[in-house]
């Protein structure tokens, strides 16, 4: 797995106050799955545009679920949370894993590019890994 540490060495993190986590909250996991295909031909969106689809799928699912439990724990590891960015090959596989996720009740919101209409990035609320990971399996780290 990937993880983010978005901080540079020696920056001291905003949540440094805040206490370690426990154990059940060092396992959340926040995943975002963004589409490949926007990044290479035909369409080659530029890297700062495909960046910012996952920044707001995954700000969407943190304030549209802020009041569950694993979000709030995990937005208290500040500097030690995790984020793995996953690449779904196409729109049609990113619409795919959205009805499996809604079919297993996983919180989860697809960001939809407007005035486009094209979906392009989904994200999950924070969960523990291990309950949601089966169904994220299939896809590969985004390069």
């Amino acid at each position: 797995a990937v993880t983010c540490r978005c901080l540079p060495a020696g920056c001291a993190a905003p949540y440094s106050s805040m206490a370690a986590p426990g154990a059940a909250a060092a396992s959340l996991v926040q995943y975002v799955v963004l589409r490949g295909d926007l990044a290479r031909p035909p369409r080659s969106w530029p890297l700062g545009a495909v960046v910012a689809q996952g920044c707001h799928a995954a700000l969407a699912a943190t304030h549209m679920h802020h009041q569950h439990p694993d979000t709030r724990a995990y937005l208290e590891l500040g500097g030690a949370m995790r984020t793995v960015v996953l690449e779904a090959p196409d729109e049609a596989a990113l619409t795919a894993l959205a009805e499996t996720l809604t079919q297993h009740s996983i919180d989860h919101e697809v960001w939809t590019e407007q005035p486009e209409n094209v979906a392009t990035c989904l994200a999950l609320r924070p969960y523990p890994k291990d309950q949601v990971h089966q169904h994220l399996k299939k896809f590969k780290l985004l390069k």
